[in-house]
């Protein structure tokens, strides 16, 4: 099966410091991969690099087999959809109006949404259940229903491939789960490649089918969570002193902070 999203030795630099250095890896529908660092490893540049809004000096990004250099800017949004890790709104928009935004790359210029728009747009408030929030002010609802809303849009973009940053951050645990429960869902449902930026190790290893370790703007370790969430490596990336045991419960990784 081809993949959805191929890396080929992709390097970034920033004014002489490279972010990243021989990246290479794929991605296949229906697969939640996640990317997992310290600070300031590359996590974020790595992420605009597979949206097309950083161009790296090094290397490719192919998706379904196309260069991404090679496609206009709405081409990429039909394909791939990015949920940044802070999106602030400046005016009360109906959390439908912010969905509805998600439908730029099937619209012309100047042209207004229709009845298959409006469609689509129902339709992922359906799927990530905030159909309910439809006629709220984008301002008024908690974060965890943001998160979901902001998903929710680029659902209605119809893309192969989601990229988040940071999904949970500022989330309460309750919220966490239910947010990486949604993404399972998806990836299950719409057959979506799911690529996501987080510092939830624990979680990501309970979620995503495989993991991809940076460190310094390079793949430490890649593979399923298992190969990857030891306690050498997270000891290794992070500096930190830990103890990897199993959840009792799922039997995935778990870190366990070392005093």
């Amino acid at each position: 099966m081809e993949p959805v999203l191929t890396l080929k030795n992709v390097s970034f630099n920033y004014g002489g410091a490279w972010a990243l250095r021989g990246i290479d890896f794929q991605v296949h529908s229906s697969e939640i991969v996640g990317i997992l660092g310290p600070n300031g490893s590359g996590k974020t540049t790595l992420l605009k690099i597979m949206d097309g809004i950083l161009i790296p000096q090094q290397g490719e990004v192919l998706v379904r087999g196309k260069s991404l250099l090679s496609l206009r800017r709405a081409e990429i949004a039909k394909e791939i959809a990015m949920v940044s890790q802070e999106t602030h709104f400046r005016f009360e928009f109906s959390v439908l109006e912010v969905v509805l935004m998600g439908r730029f790359p099937h619209l012309g210029r100047l042209q207004f949404e229709g009845d298959r728009d409006m469609k689509v747009a129902l339709n992922a408030l359906e799927a990530t259940h905030t159909r309910e929030l439809a006629e709220r002010s984008i301002h008024r609802i908690s974060g965890g229903e943001k998160q979901r809303v902001l998903i929710a849009r680029a659902l209605a973009q119809e893309p192969k491939v989601i990229l988040l940053d940071e999904p949970t951050s500022f989330l309460d645990l309750k919220y966490k789960r239910e947010i990486f429960q949604l993404i399972s869902s998806l990836s299950v449902d719409k057959g979506l490649a799911v690529i996501l930026v987080t510092h939830d190790v624990d979680l990501s290893a309970q979620y995503c089918h495989r993991l991809v370790l940076l460190k310094s703007g390079e793949i430490f370790r890649a593979g399923d969570p298992a190969s990857v969430i030891t306690s050498a490596n997270i000891q290794a990336v992070y500096e930190c002193p830990v103890v990897v045991d199993s959840n009792p419960v799922t039997g995935k990784p778990r870190v366990n902070l070392v005093k």
